[in-house]
């Protein structure tokens, strides 16, 4: 299942942005002391208690005609609509101010979990300034400090208490879940009606047509499917519409749930930077990808362009080296009907596991071929191997010292695991561990 959303909420200038890169470890939002400066929702991921979630920073709600307020007001209205837990930060040195009760009142027609955060409660002796925030109706307020992160523990504790349990999917474990992501325009919906054969999702010129990810199961040749259509990811900064950025989050969600992701490209417009920065979003998730470039149709081709067209891909993602190219036309239909055997075959290399005995016998052979390295004087020894995990494929190799394991030597054993099983479409995770561990 996705991760939970939390949304961090509240008025501006009371520091919802240092209390976001204290949860998140490192500094993402922009923090100034002036009001208004975040200006769009970040994102970023969490973790606390062993709960992984996604984190939204919002730009304050506040009431007035000052520059930016509608916006943000708007952005963090969105951000409650998402969100699993919202954190409502005030500012314990202000008190409460007729702009918190008015924020207030948004929260309340939210009718989520809402957890009260009083910020810059430095020392033990301001907590005779919580019960004032009592007024709120938000339950018991919680002392925290953002710069000097002073009860952000306790925080968490009570926000993860809220989270929705996690429970199964609501499709059956043989279902392959099946997610497009992509610049907006690029021809996802169009894809998913031309493999449905039916107009089952509304396909628009306009990008950002599709708003949410859509659910519409299927099933072909008696295997089940899932595809999971999202919202276009733009670049963040540029300005459109405070729904469509938004569909980031949406995105990040649906990759979350599937088994296989299509990074869709427009044959048209090329390869640009944020295709990759989209593709990198199912490469971090640890997902199976294809690679499908769509309205191969519309150019002008030789015998070349194919074999140009793929180089170029490969040259720009290199760490998707392991996806295979598909190149279709969803108007014209041609080469689809290559497309779900193609997720039903990465589909199962993500869930291949290799038996221990062959992996240690592999691995010494490797070994044997290329030594392992040394490092002043100290050589790498590969004690064992096994696979801990699949989905994706995950091996851990206990070594002498974790730290000879140097990254050229990692991609050799990777590339040895490529050559001898059958991994194309899916990532693999390499994790060097000491002996004793």
């Amino acid at each position: 299942m996705p991760k939970p959303v939390l949304a961090i909420v509240g008025r501006p200038n009371v520091g919802k942005s240092t209390i976001f890169n204290r949860i998140v470890g490192e500094r993402v939002a922009i923090v100034e002391d002036l009001p208004g400066v975040t200006r769009d929702r970040i994102y970023s991921s969490g973790e606390w208690l062993n709960r992984e979630f996604n984190l939204i920073d919002t730009g304050g709600i506040e009431i007035g005609d000052e520059p930016f307020l509608e916006q943000m007001r708007e952005q963090a209205e969105l951000a409650i609509k998402e969100a699993d837990v919202i954190v409502f930060i005030v500012n314990g040195r202000e008190g409460v101010t007729s702009a918190d009760e008015e924020v207030a009142k948004i929260l309340f027609r939210s009718k989520k979990p809402i957890v009260l955060g009083v910020n810059k409660i430095d020392n033990p002796d301001m907590q005779e300034q919580l019960y004032e925030f009592y007024s709120l109706g938000m339950g018991d307020p919680i002392g925290v400090s953002g710069a000097h992160g002073i009860g952000l523990g306790d925080l968490l504790d009570e926000v993860v208490s809220h989270f929705p349990n996690e429970e199964e999917d609501d499709y059956d474990q043989d279902t392959i879940r099946i997610s497009l992501i992509g610049r907006p325009n690029v021809g996802k919906s169009s894809l998913v009606n031309a493999m449905l054969g039916e107009e089952r999702v509304i396909v628009s010129n306009i990008p950002g047509t599709t708003r949410d990810a859509i659910d519409t199961p299927f099933t072909k040749d008696g295997q089940e499917y899932v595809l999971i259509d999202t919202a276009g990811m733009r670049k963040r900064g540029k300005v459109y519409e405070s729904t469509e950025k938004y569909s980031v989050l949406r995105a990040l969600k649906a990759i979350e749930r599937s088994d296989v992701v299509l990074v869709v490209i427009n044959a048209e417009e090329g390869i640009i930077e944020q295709d990759k920065k989209i593709a990198g979003y199912a490469h971090e998730a640890g997902r199976a990808v294809v690679i499908v470039v769509n309205k191969w149709d519309t150019l002008e081709k030789d015998d070349k362009t194919m074999q140009k067209f793929e180089q170029k891909i490969r040259d720009h993602f290199l760490f998707l080296s392991y996806a295979p190219i598909l190149f279709v036309s969803a108007k014209t239909k041609q080469r689809l009907q290559h497309v779900l055997p193609k997720v039903e075959q990465v589909s199962e290399n993500h869930n291949l596991r290799v038996p221990t005995n062959v992996l240690n016998d592999l691995v010494m052979d490797a070994v044997a071929m290329n030594p392992t390295p040394t490092d002043k004087g100290r050589r790498l020894k590969i004690n064992y191997v096994t696979q801990v995990a699949v989905s994706p494929p995950t091996f851990v190799f206990f070594v002498n010292d974790p730290e000879l394991m140097h990254f050229s030597y990692e991609r050799f054993l990777e590339n040895r695991l490529r050559d001898t099983f059958e991994f194309e479409g899916t990532p693999i995770k390499i994790i060097a561990r000491k002996k004793n561990e």
